[in-house]
């Protein structure tokens, strides 16, 4: 069918994407936070750093990588091809023809449409043609100071007050740079924490320069992990994806390397190319010991076909040794050098995705990692996910991480089996199952073997306007415990108005009591979020307020919470009480934006003396940003 045809036939749907589209992009953001908090292990002031900086600066759809679609992570891998090779078959012309791609749901496509464009000269798609003095002058600047003082009653130290400044700048996400310094409650200037970044993109065959604080991710993880560790989720599709290649990490915490890393790239075409790939990093592993680090990568990718070869070698000046020495810890590396090596490939044949990964790490011996699995698309809007891994008692892999039931690769053998359906209309339905085995003892299991499972289902349903709902069970057990959760979430949207209410509970059995103690120990939440965005005035209020009655730490309730611009708040309801916070946005001037965040939490007397707690925690954050 001609690209005339194509246009002719969305006219019948540009309807439903104009309807989406006008969620505003904070709304779009909270949806991929919702995804994001499901999927492993996430760094949120790197992932909002990395959705802003898209937002000012989006994709060229007909002029992008698999690389820079990856770090959306609501698109699958299916869809990122899909994207790739309609772009190179026939560029696209107009963001209305992302609906011809099968793959891509309305709801995605809401999502997609802050953070992608089309350039109508692909010439101006690269962004270093310029003379430097052009490219300082086209740049953003951002500068940020934050102030936060925590837990004002309880603190015992002198000074409750955490400081951060950071600065920023972008230029067409080809040339990034930025520092970072903070100052932790009670610290001083022994305990500053700083960083700096710096990221170069795409000059003749150099893809990717990088020095400073940086991440790098290949494959399914096994060598080196990716910045956002997807893992179990009612999001299916995220199942063993990953980001690829070397980037700039703007986060001081975390896991991030410290060096110098560059990316040479030979490309004939939007999905086929060569990438080489090498690095280096260099940082404390204690007070007294020295971590050196040099890796190297080879991808080809032709289509849909992509294989990588990767190699890391840890030098240490001293040897480690494990923190303690638990019987859980019992493989953990031991020594001075240790070598990890990978091949990792992929495919993908429109209904049929497949993925698999093999490592080998040196430990007194090697051990083995072996991640194998597919994804199947039967028809448009199903899709199935299997999965298979086996990691060997004697793989251990400090910067590996790939999916797992533990946040600790190796000693386990388990399968996965996912489905996500989206055909029918306005309705989701997701689940998955997974059963484990652990041949040793693992952390928070002192005995072995053992075995475990973790099974969940959700049911989505989304409104042609104003409203959604999901309601979700799970049930999990590991190492003979038991929990058993359900989660039922409504959100409502108009004229400026957000309205979101969640509800939690959970129940926990010990290993052989079907009935512990006197009663079921049990956990249970309702919150109610309110949220308003003025139109007349440049003022956005988010608010919360949630009660909560779970007494034992086991029956905690996580939910995440709307916080400062790069800040994250995802607190542990745990006892018995209440909590709510406050936060605001001011946009002063178009270059100047206030933020502040008060939060409280109460917890009941009789329950706060119990534990030897005080009855109150109050949190105050403010920032400012200035971006020119």
């Amino acid at each position: 069918m001609q690209k005339k045809q194509y246009l002719c036939r969305m006219k019948s749907v540009i309807a439903i994407i104009l309807l989406v589209a006008q969620v505003s992009l904070d709304e779009v953001i909270m949806d991929i936070y919702r995804a994001a908090t499901e999927v492993g292990e996430v760094d949120y002031e790197q992932l909002q750093t990395d959705l802003y900086a898209l937002h000012d600066n989006p994709i060229d759809l007909n002029n992008t990588s698999d690389e820079e679609l990856a770090q959306l992570l609501f698109l699958s891998p299916r869809q990122i091809d899909d994207i790739l090779l309609y772009a190179d078959k026939h560029p696209f012309e107009s963001l209305y023809e992302l609906r011809m791609i099968a793959s891509l749901t309305d709801y995605e496509i809401r999502d997609l449409l802050p953070f992608v464009t089309i350039f109508s000269n692909p010439l101006t798609s690269n962004p270093l043609t310029p003379y430097p003095k052009e490219v300082f002058r086209g740049a953003t600047h951002e500068v940020l100071a934050r102030v936060d003082a925590r837990n004002i009653e309880n603190y015992e130290g002198t000074d409750p007050v955490y400081t951060q400044t950071r600065y920023r700048f972008d230029y067409r996400r080809r040339v990034v740079f930025g520092a970072q310094l903070r100052r932790p409650a009670g610290g001083g200037a022994r305990d500053l924490q700083y960083g700096a970044y710096f990221q170069l993109k795409d000059i003749g065959c150099l893809h990717t320069l990088v020095a400073g604080n940086y991440q790098a991710s290949f494959g399914q993880g096994l060598v080196f992990a990716p910045v956002f560790r997807t893992g179990k989720s009612a999001y299916v599709s995220s199942v063993g994806q990953t980001q690829e290649g070397l980037r700039y990490y703007s986060s001081v915490d975390g896991e991030s390397l410290h060096g110098a890393g560059a990316t040479f790239r030979k490309q004939w075409s939007k999905s086929t190319r060569l990438d080489i790939s090498a690095l280096y990093s260099m940082k404390r592993a204690n007070d007294s010991t020295w971590h050196h680090l040099v890796g190297a990568n080879l991808t080809m990718r032709h289509n849909r076909l992509q294989v990588e070869l990767t190699a890391a070698e840890n030098i240490w000046t001293d040897s480690i040794h494990p923190y303690r020495n638990t019987g859980y810890n019992e493989h953990y590396f031991r020594g001075y050098r240790q070598a990890v090596l990978g091949a990792s490939v992929r495919y993908n044949h429109g209904w049929f995705d497949a993925f698999a990964e093999v490592a080998a790490s040196q430990n007194r011996r090697w051990g083995a990692g072996v991640l194998a699995g597919s994804r199947f698309y039967p028809t448009e809007g199903v899709s199935l996910v299997a999965l298979y891994r086996y990691y060997s008692p004697w793989f251990d892999n400090a910067l590996g991480y790939a999916f797992s039931e533990s946040s600790r690769i190796g000693d386990e053998n388990g399968g996965y089996l996912g489905f996500d359906i989206t055909r029918l209309s306005r309705w989701r339905f997701s689940g998955y199952a997974d059963v484990f085995y652990f041949s040793g003892i693992k952390y928070g299991i002192p005995y072995a073997p053992s075995m475990g499972y973790d099974v969940l289902g959700e049911v989505q349903y989304h409104a042609p306007k104003e409203w959604w709902l999901a309601f979700r069970l799970r049930a999990r057990e590991k190492g003979g415990d038991g929990t058993y959760s359900a989660r039922f979430q409504f959100d409502w949207m108009r004229s400026g108005w957000s309205l979101r209410t969640t509800a939690d509970a959970n129940i926990t059995t010990e290993r052989g009591n079907a009935l512990p103690r006197e009663r079921i120990p049990y956990g249970v939440s309702i919150a109610q979020d309110i949220g308003y965005t003025f139109s007349n005035v440049p003022l956005a209020l988010k608010g919360r307020v949630q009660f909560f009655d779970a007494r034992e730490w086991a029956n905690r309730i996580y939910l995440y919470e709307n916080d400062v611009l790069y800040a994250f708040s995802v607190p542990a309801s745990y006892g018995l009480g209440g909590r709510m916070y406050l936060c605001l946005r001011w946009q002063i001037i178009p270059q100047l934006a206030l933020y502040f965040r008060a939060s409280e939490t109460v917890y009941a007397p009789t329950w706060a003396s119990g534990h030897d707690r005080k009855t109150t925690r109050t949190d105050l954050h403010l920032l400012l940003r200035a971006k020119l």
